[in-house]
């Protein structure tokens, strides 16, 4: 019986999500927290997301429009420009160039960024610490962020966390952008999303036919929903942040893992059963004879021979599966390690193979994936419900909802569709939606309702 949809990837949904949900609300009382206290946060800054206009109170709607539309496409522009130069790089196979750049890229954000939030909290709250130790512990903080987001052997855990750390830092920079900046920026964003992975030649298309072209880890800071086997530990870390700490430029997608393990093993299988007929029925023997009277008690033994007197005179292949029970002896002997290779069910006859594998690998691609999104994700959703938070906490909830519905909808479309997709555009359309339905719609009525004791 074929499992749905959603019970194949419920879990990859959840373990998606909840990172998610964490980065917003810590974003939304980030800003709640030091809006007031931290003097940047009302003081217009130059970042690269606004470099070519900066936003003042005293300017008009239209000139605010303007500005804001102009600032939009010059940073799309330049995330574009970052991100073909970097797809070339890791075409030429610059990889420990940019090995290095994002190691550097997230030392600087954790270390330099993070820094003056944690000073911000620091003051905001009156936490009594000297300057070393403050100096020592975000030393501390940042090193194991790098060592944890790039190295092996590090617990998943430890890795998801600093991912949502990264988010949270990023996030809240941007939310000390204007307004009209934010807005025309979260929408640019979202277009460009749209185009650079689904378009061809769009940057983000052509980074992750390259990565699987070479069968390798997409180049990229990326959360893993869950662990999977690095085809490379080396291959980990990949193209991101900008050095100015504005942008991931190769993580706006949300990609779908086959399980290359199985797939390799399946070809392992597939090899050891190119031996002939004869062979492998010399092989049983040798087993047969070489464990004796041992035999007697060895279900792998006795297996075999009820196998060599019911296959007496057959010169096909095996086809039988040991069952869990046997399959329990087996790790102790190498010869009871290649009989249960043998004895794989990929292990048939050779017209039937083409179909054991196309079955193989559909059952791969549904059932043995992990789900990836990318941290540029994390950034611009907390961004939203960032800035939402500066308003009222009703547009917070809106824009919530909004955007863990939008990832359900990209979650459930990549199940189907099989190939990486923007995880942008469907949640950032409806968040924006949300905003403004709320802000100009539902919170006046509300307001109204409860001002005048009215109940509905």
């Amino acid at each position: 019986m074929e499992s749905s949809v959603l019970e194949t990837i419920g879990v990859e949904i959840i373990g998606v999500m909840s990172p998610v949900s964490i980065c917003m609300l810590l974003v939304v009382l980030l800003v709640y927290s030091l809006s007031s206290a931290d003097p940047l946060a009302s003081a217009p800054i130059r970042t690269a997301a606004n470099l070519v206009y900066l936003e003042s109170p005293s300017d008009s709607a239209a000139q605010k429009l303007e500005g804001a539309l102009l600032n939009a496409l010059v940073f799309v522009i330049l995330i574009a420009v970052v991100t073909f130069l970097l797809v070339v790089l890791y075409y030429y196979n610059f990889t420990n160039f940019l090995k290095n750049y994002m190691r550097f890229s997230a030392f600087f954000v954790l270390g330099s960024m993070g820094g003056s939030i944690f000073l911000s909290i620091i003051q905001h709250y009156s936490i009594p610490v000297d300057s070393i130790t403050c100096l020592i512990l975000l030393f501390n903080f940042t090193v194991v962020g790098v060592l944890a987001v790039f190295s092996g052997g590090i617990p998943i855990i430890m890795r998801q966390s600093y991912m949502v750390f990264l988010g949270i830092i990023v996030a809240a920079w941007f939310t000390k952008l204007p307004e009209w900046t934010t807005w025309s920026l979260l929408v640019a964003l979202a277009l460009y999303d749209l185009v650079a992975v689904l378009a061809p030649g769009g940057p983000l298309k052509l980074l992750v036919e390259l990565a699987s072209s070479r069968d390798e880890e997409l180049p990229a800071l990326v959360y893993e929903a869950r662990p999977t086997v690095s085809r490379g530990s080396e291959n980990r870390g990949g193209l991101g942040l900008l050095v100015a700490g504005v942008s991931d430029s190769g993580s706006i997608e949300l990609q779908a893992l086959p399980d290359n393990n199985l797939n390799r093993n399946g070809n392992e299988n597939l090899r050891n059963s190119d031996r002939p007929a004869a062979d492998y029925q010399n092989f049983q023997n040798e087993v047969v004879e070489r464990n004796g009277d041992e035999g007697e008690r060895s279900p792998l033994v006795s297996y075999l021979r009820e196998r060599q007197s019911s296959d007496s005179g057959s010169s096909g292949y095996s086809t039988e599966v040991l069952t869990p029970e046997m399959r329990r002896h087996f790790g102790n002997r190498e010869t009871e390690i290649l009989i249960a290779e043998e004895l794989s069910p990929l292990v048939e006859l050779p017209q039937s193979r083409n179909q054991r594998e196309t079955a193989r690998a559909v059952h791969t691609e549904v059932m043995s994936r992990g789900i990836r999104l990318g941290l540029g994700d994390f950034v611009f959703y907390s961004v939203l419900v960032g800035r939402a938070a500066m308003y009222d906490l009703m547009t917070v909830y809106a824009c919530y909802l909004a955007i863990i519905s939008g990832l359900g909808c990209t979650l459930i479309l990549l199940s189907v569709c099989h190939r990486a997709l923007p995880a942008l555009p469907i949640s950032i359309t409806l968040g924006v939606m949300f905003y403004f339905l709320t802000r100009l719609v539902m919170e006046p009525f509300v307001v109204g309702t409860a001002t005048n004791l009215m109940m509905f």
